[in-house]
């Protein structure tokens, strides 16, 4: 290394080369947002199929000169800024919480190591990468303390890549171990290649069920819509040759077959909840993860941060074999110092042995996940590895010291070895000659709420399975004092084989210790393809690929950077009982928007099905479009932004289309034999008017869809005791005091009470009954 480099490393770029970067516009691009933004929102929520239907169906309107029946644009206008609002609003909070969760990046400038943020990097500025760190731009490797790099977000490949000096490094791998001084060569669109090979290999995709349903719902609607209403318009005109109330009668059902606000509602609905989410100090990185979380029924965790607090103290140390204590302390200081790690087990080792021998360091090998050990080659005195027995050791320890750390294992206690070597300088293969100097003992404690926790997941069945690098007794030991269920099935993962049969593996065991990063991920994909939906926390750099594999993904926002990179969620204040609010918050989400979806589809099943029978007959369609306002405001609108927004901490089931329509499909069924009751009886053979007819029509289908309203609203509370009722009043009150407004005539007319007082008192029985008929049929299917 020149003497050049040796200064550059020493001082970095000076504030006016800084400045001038800048200026040259050589700066790197900020983090990609997690919100969409304003414009977008607006634009996304504006320039919808629907609401160009509806502009369409306005200009037709307009044309007859019924400028009353343009009142249902304003219901959409209002849906639009009430969902606009909310995004907007749940945009501020998640952005608020995102800035919290920023890791900064470490540089040195002007002979001082400080912390910047990404969007702050230029090009030539000097990075200082540790363990756990994404790497923010392409650069050049300067001097590299052992560092392995993870490239498998660019190459798919896994194995880790140790890195020379004059290597390069690329944007969005992961620093697997080790450290080394970076020098940045590229920023911004100069690396524009790395970060689209990037975002190919590891961003997830954002797979909503509920959106992809409510989608195929519209797609299908978008092909029947428009035909539809171009064959009514058709029919009608035809007959009666009047083409203002063939517009009417047209807009009427297509502003019926519209469910306006469905996919808005579910919008609002998952932007709500992670508006809720953060205020209980989680972020929600991808607004699909809630709903996927919602639906977890494997919920895979490391036990360190999660079960236990993650604070280590070292408990006892065995000296083995007579060697001195002193000798003992003195190398576990120097090595800890050495490696100078920052993670929990290096710093309750520090925090136990604190006299410095003074020992020179020549080399070093970083902790590595994979390999589960650290070493250091010391200038006189020899070689020392650190790190687990299994692994230090692979061919076995004597019966003395098994016995010792099967008592700690029992106890629940980590353990580390102390091993030394002759080699004056190690590799990253274990050497040959290793004699046991000593068992270090570190001791965590188990979260407080953890209990609780568990129990609580329990009762929601959700199965918790603890994936660990730890020993599999230790691991399994505390599990069980946590009411981990079935944690006395555990396996030593250290022990299975490269070609071990993991579908097995996750059907027989609960705690799986010794865990490499490979093998998390391997026991993520068994569990999907037994068919469940798998949730992963992690903190480390080791939970990356299995957190990338997983469903869901939880991680702290104490862990590594690059576990947070891809985290769906991070916990900004590390407190795992916060699990608990998401996991209701994404059922609250799902089971409010099936609830209320259902109503949404009555009025656009109904809508179809008249519309396609009304071509046939000899009678105008039953509803102009100003009559539907008070059915789609009061039964359908309203309520559902209210039951929205309700708890419900009810499991998911699935099967989100056959709920829907347990509900939707006998109800508008419903709707369409009273409409066509009225239509020939009153019509026909009581020779009532066409105002008459449609005023009962209105009657009748708001009776019904506020019958399946009251089903799909329990079970009941205060709020909605008394939601519905207003409701129920208001849309009396309509044909009371407001009929002249909406085209309804008067009720107090004997011939009138003579149909629809009999048609309303079966009108509640009849749809229970198709409910619970069809329910059962829709069941077995």
């Amino acid at each position: 290394m020149s003497s050049k480099t040796d200064k550059f490393i020493e001082t970095g770029l000076s504030t006016a080369e800084v400045k001038q970067r800048i200026k040259a516009g050589e700066k790197n691009d900020p983090l990609k947002p997690l919100t969409r933004s304003v414009k977008q929102i607006i634009c996304d929520n504006t320039f919808t199929l629907f609401n160009f239907i509806n502009i369409i169906i306005a200009i037709m309107i307009i044309y007859t000169g019924s400028y009353r029946n343009l009142l249902f644009l304003c219901i959409a206008v209002v849906n639009t800024i009430i969902g606009i609002y909310q995004e907007i609003r749940a945009k501020h909070q998640v952005d608020k919480m995102s800035i919290l969760s920023e890791d900064l990046v470490t540089v040195i400038r002007n002979d001082h190591q400080q912390q910047i943020h990404h969007a702050e990097i230029v090009l030539g500025d000097l990075l200082v990468l540790n363990r756990g760190v994404q790497i923010p731009a392409d650069g050049q490797v300067l001097v590299s303390n052992g560092m392995e790099v993870d490239e498998s977000p660019l190459t798919g490949e896994a194995d880790a890549i140790i890195k020379k000096n004059g290597d390069q490094v690329m944007s969005g791998t992961i620093v697997l171990s080790g450290k080394a001084y970076v020098r940045v060569t590229a920023v911004g669109k100069q690396s524009f290649a790395a970060k689209l090979a990037l975002a190919a290999k590891t961003e997830k995709k954002d797979t909503s069920q509920l959106l992809n349903t409510i989608n195929r719902i519209i797609k299908v609607l978008t092909f029947v819509i428009i035909p539809l209403g171009i064959a009514l318009f058709i029919s009608s005109y035809l007959r009666r040759h009047n083409i203002n109330q063939s517009i009417l009668s047209t807009a009427g059902a297509m502003t019926g077959m519209i469910p306006e606000g469905l996919v808005l509602l579910t919008s609002v609905a998952l932007a709500a909840g992670a508006y809720n989410l953060a205020k209980h100090h989680v972020l929600v990185r991808s607004l699909a993860a809630i709903e996927a979380l919602a639906r977890v029924d494997v919920l895979c965790l490391d036990k360190t941060g999660t079960i236990t607090s993650g604070k280590l103290v070292v408990s006892q140390l065995l000296p083995q074999n007579n060697y001195p204590t002193t000798e003992i302390k003195a190398a576990l200081h120097a090595i800890t110092y050495a490696l100078n790690d920052d993670n929990e087990t290096a710093l309750a080792i520090k925090k136990a042995f604190t006299q410095d021998p003074q020992w020179i360091a020549t080399s070093t090998v970083p902790f590595s996940s994979a390999r589960k050990w650290s070493g250091v080659s010391f200038q006189k005195h020899g070689s020392y590895i650190m790190g687990a027995p299994e692994f230090v050791f692979p061919n076995g320890l004597n019966a003395v010291v098994k016995k010792q750390l099967q008592a700690a294992a029992r106890n629940g206690e980590r353990v580390i070895c102390l091993a030394k070597s002759k080699q004056t300088t190690l590799t990253t293969q274990v050497p040959d000659d290793l004699q046991l100097l000593a068992l270090v003992l570190i001791s965590d404690e188990i979260r407080p709420q953890a209990i609780d926790i568990f129990d609580y997941f329990a009762t929601q069945d959700v199965a918790i399975k603890v994936i660990s690098g730890d020993n599999p007794q230790t691991v399994a030991t505390i599990a069980q004092r946590a009411h981990i269920a079935h944690s006395d099935a555990f396996i030593d993962m250290s022990t299975v084989g490269e070609k071990a049969d993991f579908d097995k593996l996750v059907a027989t065991y609960t705690v799986f210790g010794r865990v490499t990063p490979t093998q998390k991920k391997a026991l993520i994909k068994a569990y999907q393809r037994a068919g469940h939906t798998v949730a992963m926390t992690g903190d480390g750099v080791n939970d990356v690929l299995a957190l990338r594999q997983a469903d869901c993904s939880i991680v702290t926002a104490s862990g590594a950077e690059a576990a947070k990179s891809i985290g769906d969620f991070v916990l900004l204040k590390s407190n795992f009982e916060a699990m608990i609010n998401v996991l209701n918050e994404g059922r609250r989400v799902i089971n409010n928007v099936e609830r209320v979806a259902s109503m949404y589809l009555i009025k656009t099943i109904y809508s179809v099905i008249l519309s396609f029978i009304f071509i046939f007959l000899n009678h105008s369609y039953p509803f102009q479009p100003i009559q539907l306002t008070p059915i789609s405001a009061l039964t359908v609108g309203i309520p559902s932004f209210f039951l929205a927004l309700q708890p419900n901490k009810r499991r998911i089931t699935g099967a989100f289309m056959k709920h829907v329509m347990e509900t939707a499909l006998p109800a508008a069924l419903c709707v369409v034999i009273y409409t066509l009751t009225i239509t020939f009886v009153g019509g026909n053979l009581m020779h009532l008017t066409y105002a008459q007819t449609s005023t009962l029509t209105v009657l009748l289908t708001g009776f019904i869809s506020f019958s399946a309203l009251s089903e799909v609203s329990r079970p009941y509370n205060r709020f909605k005791i008394i939601l519905l009722s207003i409701l129920v009043i208001t849309f009396i009150g309509v044909f009371v005091f407001a009929g002249h407004i909406f085209m309804l005539q008067k009720l107090n007319n004997w011939r009138l009470c003579s149909l629809y007082i009999p048609l309303l008192l079966t009108a509640y029985p009849l749809f229970m009954l198709a409910r619970n008929h069809l329910g059962k049929r829709l069941a077995q299917k």
